[in-house]
């Protein structure tokens, strides 16, 4: 399975800060879920990102954990079975 997290980083005024906060949710992400986390689009936005999981069945936790982090805002999210 896998997840396309699409995020917005409201108190993120430049891409150190947007940095900050991602390195630190995919980190939390993995160490929480053991799951492979990535950013795979919107890299040079500093407001945005996307974020891709890949794992098996806890992918409703993994959003769960995303959504209740306040530093972002979950925008739309989907996954897939493979």
């Amino acid at each position: 399975m896998s997840c396309l997290a699409q995020l917005y980083i409201g108190d993120s005024r430049s891409l150190k800060d947007k940095r900050q906060v991602i390195n630190s949710l995919k980190e939390r992400i993995h160490n929480q879920f053991n799951a492979s986390v990535a950013e795979i689009d919107d890299q040079k936005l500093w407001e945005r990102s996307s974020l891709g999981v890949a794992c098996d069945q806890i992918l409703s936790k993994v959003v769960n954990f995303i959504e209740a982090d306040h530093r972002v805002q979950l925008l739309d999210f989907h996954t897939e079975v493979h």
